[in-house]
């Protein structure tokens, strides 16, 4: 599903309208980002939580060239599932 899909999978189940809906999915995804940005972190009970988690500089390889890179430490986003989330995939995959 892509966002264009969501947000009509969005107006149909709430009865908005489209641009309500997407008003809507915008004002979520800005929500999330400003919250991460922060350092803070999401939970949405049996949802799952969006967090920020530290990734320590490492060595890669460049796979063109093979030779040894540097790359550096970063703050990257990250989604942990709920247990009802989790519950739901599983009952569906039976």
């Amino acid at each position: 599903m892509n966002r264009k899909e969501l947000i009509a999978a969005l107006a149909d189940k709430t009865g908005a309208t489209k641009a309500n809906a997407n008003r809507n999915v915008l004002a979520l995804i800005e929500i999330i980002s400003s919250t991460l940005g922060k350092g803070g972190k999401i939970t949405l009970a049996g949802f799952g939580i969006f967090e920020v988690r530290e990734r320590a500089a490492r060595i890669g390889r460049n796979p063109r060239t093979g030779q040894a890179l540097k790359i550096k430490a970063a703050k990257v986003p990250a989604f942990r599932a709920g247990a009802t989330l989790k519950a739901a995939m599983n009952d569906k995959l039976k």
